[in-house]
């Protein structure tokens, strides 16, 4: 099959390409993502760096024969091709790559190369749903700023009671263990069912009684792991993992689909069922609780549709750690430069003569007055 020219593409082209433009135009930079869902993500990362001597585009690869999905088959192939570099760039979800510190090829090559960037977080879903937003996001959504859920505070606790497990999987994944607890099985065991603000605290209940015997079970499968648990286990923290923040760092769509969506739904439609019903009591008769409750139907918005383009992990630390590796690559290390060189004399100085010719004119002189004596 005959191959299209954007399958031919590198960081080299980019730049003949640039080169081809005038001195005032703009240098492109093109930067591949993973999913349509990453796009919007990427440009608000990449767009604080743009002014008027650079710009970013942002895009998927081309799928040449197919349309698999993932970096493995698009962005992995532009990286082993090597087709990165500084004028096209590699953006990619963490996974578990950045956690594993190298423990798979695919692990050591995201982390090792200038041109691949991550989202330190598992996933955009997890930076979609940062706790701290999660309440403006209801807000958005409901036109109802009571306060419906403490988002905050669940996902500490919910983080807090699954890091020792996290940790146990993250070893696994490091050691090669993997087939003896996989990222299904540790998925499988804090799953928290028909989870709604209701039922948290008992979830979170039951949740920790299910980590608790998990990890007996595996002690007991692996008895002398205890030093490399805590090895990891450091690891992790220095790498930025607390024990608080566990959830931005587990599988992105699992967070989103089976925990944080389902309490934003449930919070959103009892905020909205409370605004209607202030509606009714405040309404002086049925037209006008008619005109204000088609005002309030017609403002409110789809919550999923929202978190989508939540903006609010901007404040986050895996954000600001991405940040600053967009800003090393822009403003790389300038190379060391060597001792400098004694500054030149100035072409109007007068040389200076050798010793010996200055010290020929003072024994002429010397000898002059010893003869008129």
């Amino acid at each position: 099959m005959a191959r299209r020219l954007r399958d031919s593409i590198t960081s080299q082209y980019i730049e003949a390409a640039n080169r081809l433009n005038s001195r005032q135009s703009r240098r492109r930079i093109v930067a591949y993502v993973e999913s349509y869902d990453d796009i919007f993500f990427w440009r608000s990362v990449l767009s604080r760096f743009e002014n008027e001597e650079r710009f970013f585009e942002v895009m998927l690869p081309s799928r040449k024969e197919h349309l698999e999905r993932g970096k493995k088959a698009a962005i992995m192939s532009l990286i082993e091709d090597g087709r990165v570099g500084k004028n096209m760039i590699a953006c990619v979800d963490a996974d578990y790559d950045y956690l594993g510190q190298g423990a798979t090829k695919q692990s050591d090559v995201i982390l090792s190369s200038p041109y691949i960037f991550h989202t330190y977080a598992y996933a955009i879903e997890n930076m979609q749903c940062y706790a701290p937003s999660l309440h403006d996001v209801c807000v958005a959504a409901t036109l109802n700023d009571q306060a419906g859920f403490d988002f905050r505070r669940f996902l500490a606790d919910f983080s807090v009671a699954i890091f020792p497990l996290f940790v146990w999987n993250i070893w696994s994944y490091r050691t090669g263990a993997t087939p003896h607890f996989t990222i299904s099985d540790f998925l499988h065991t804090i799953e928290m069912g028909n989870i709604s603000p209701e039922n948290a605290s008992a979830a979170l209940d039951n949740l920790r009684k299910r980590v608790g015997r998990k990890i007996v079970q595996l002690q007991k499968q692996h008895p002398d792991a205890k030093p490399s648990y805590a090895e990891v286990k450091e690891s992790m923290k220095s790498l930025g993992v607390m024990p608080d923040q566990t959830y931005m760092y587990i599988q992105g769509h699992f967070l989103f689909d089976k925990v944080v969506m389902p309490l934003l739904k449930k919070t959103c439609n009892r905020l909205m069922r409370e605004r209607e019903r202030e509606i009714t009591h405040q309404s002086l008769h049925t037209t006008q609780r008619h005109n204000e409750l088609s005002c309030y139907s017609s403002s409110v918005a789809d919550v999923e549709c929202l978190i989508r383009r939540n903006v609010g992990y901007v404040g986050s630390p895996q954000f600001a750690a991405v940040i600053m590796d967009i800003e090393a690559y822009m403003n790389p290390p300038k190379p060391t430069q060597s001792e400098p060189q004694e500054a030149p004399k100035e072409h109007n100085e007068a040389p200076q003569e050798p010793e010996e010719a200055q010290q020929e004119p003072k024994d002429a002189q010397k000898e002059n007055q010893q003869q008129h004596s």
